[in-house]
């Protein structure tokens, strides 16, 4: 990493939401330029700080603060929910507000706190139509021509949902990591499994495109919850248990509203000896 941060360290802080972990650089205050070099050395959690997703902050014009963000591979996503959340949150204290907007690729997002202490945030209406997800060619996307009849569901990245009878007794690695690179995705997909354990709630295991199995994911919840309601499992509120805990979904008018818990974990800088060798 050849700019001036490699010789004075670059600050970075650790957060997550439901154990859903991210890396944060704030740009705002620096020359730090971020690289999918960069990422994928930061995401090693071998070697580096370990994340599932890397988050950049940036000014933006028209909206609080922008927001870029980078899987663990070094790819890039166009939206992630439970950051976003973490990120509003640290935001919405530091300046004393209550409500926020974030610039993300997946468009301007709506942020604020709740009265029970989490945070929520728009996610925007979901997409439903095959070429918006997107998926390889035309066809109903409610009930893909895959084994097991899953729902696809774009939420700014791709989603594909199963709805099975026990969620915890999939091999989520061996089918995720299979499912991820369907040809019927051609950006790829992040996958979930599901099952009814009460009215409107929901268990739920995610496989994320580009990192692999995470403990929760804010996207995957929402395309669960929108994909229950399409086929009528659910209505649209709804409770999702995750393997890192609980998230709530309301599949409202105006868009997908998420809210559920967050944790600035620790603040800490890069050393000139870790840059100058990516």
């Amino acid at each position: 990493m050849r700019d001036q941060t490699a010789s004075i360290g670059l600050p970075f802080m650790k957060m997550h939401g439901l154990g859903n972990d991210f890396v944060v650089i704030d740009q705002r205050s620096g020359d730090a330029v971020v690289t999918s070099d960069l990422a994928r050395a930061l995401g090693d959690r071998h070697r580096g700080v370990g994340f599932d997703q890397l988050a950049v902050l940036t000014d933006a014009e028209d909206a609080d603060i922008a927001l870029t963000f980078y899987n663990a591979d070094g790819s890039t996503a166009a939206a992630c929910g439970n950051a976003t959340r973490c990120i509003a949150d640290r935001e919405m204290r530091l300046q004393e507000r209550g409500e926020l907007t974030l610039k993300t690729e997946r468009g301007l997002l709506q942020a604020r706190r709740s009265e029970n202490g989490m945070t929520a945030v728009n996610m925007g209406h979901p997409f439903l139509d095959w070429k918006d997800i997107p998926l390889a060619e035309a066809m109903d996307t409610l009930e893909l021509p895959i084994d097991g009849t899953p729902t696809a569901t774009g939420m700014g990245n791709p989603h594909c949902s199963f709805f099975v009878d026990d969620a915890d007794a999939v091999d989520l690695e061996a089918r995720g990591a299979a499912m991820e690179h369907h040809p019927l995705f051609p950006e790829r997909t992040n996958v979930q499994f599901a099952s009814l354990v009460g009215p409107d709630h929901l268990r739920m295991r995610v496989w994320e495109r580009g990192v692999g199995v995470t403990l929760a994911s804010g996207s995957s919840s929402c395309a669960v919850a929108v994909a229950a309601a399409r086929r009528g499992l659910t209505g649209r509120n709804v409770t999702l248990d995750l393997d890192g805990g609980r998230i709530f979904i309301d599949w409202a008018e105006d868009g997908v509203r998420m809210t559920g818990p967050t944790a600035h974990v620790f603040t800490g800088t890069l050393t000139p000896e870790f840059l100058e060798a990516i």
